[in-house]
């Protein structure tokens, strides 16, 4: 078998999903605000079980830097009307 064949049949790269507590290692916030965040919709998640959330960091990371804000649900009570608010480090407290 020659070497280029043996590079064929690699398997595709996967995407790393980040757990809750990896996830609030990365950004530096507890686990309940990153769960917080993802109830409110303001970061991305994955719902693997009713307990289990897997996160995508790229995505997390485009969500908060506002990159990113189709399908976002916003349960949080609106107190400026504006729909495009960035969300800053006082959100995450």
């Amino acid at each position: 078998m020659s070497v280029t064949a043996a590079t064929h049949d690699a398997p595709p790269e996967r995407e790393e999903f980040l757990t809750a507590r990896q996830l609030a290692a990365v950004l530096q916030v507890s686990e309940s605000t990153i769960r917080r965040l993802a109830q409110q919709g303001r970061i991305p998640s994955i719902r693997l079980t009713s307990r289990l959330l897997r996160f995508h960091l790229p995505s997390v990371r485009d969500a908060l830097d506002g990159t990113q804000r189709k399908g976002a649900k916003r349960h949080a009570p609106e107190t400026s009307g504006d729909d495009d608010a960035q969300l800053s480090f006082s959100d995450l407290l």
